[in-house]
């Protein structure tokens, strides 16, 4: 899978959540920017803050990558 279908899978979640990229960025312990980053530029986050990420959006870690459905 590609980095940029990772980021569309990303977007889409955090679309979905209704959760605002700040209180995202303030519940896995980072900055909205860097949240925008996972999204938008060649940054991928570290496997723990990602499975934070995923607990928060409420998504499986999976999806998000390709290897299942949401």
């Amino acid at each position: 899978m590609e980095l940029k279908e990772i980021q569309r899978r990303l977007r889409e979640c955090v679309a979905a959540s209704g959760i605002p990229q700040k209180e995202i960025a303030k519940r896995i312990g980072v900055s909205a920017q860097t949240v925008s980053k996972y999204m938008r530029k060649d940054v991928f986050p570290a496997l723990d803050t990602f499975a934070k990420l995923c607990a928060v959006l409420d998504v499986k870690s999976d999806y998000v990558l390709g290897l299942g459905e949401y």
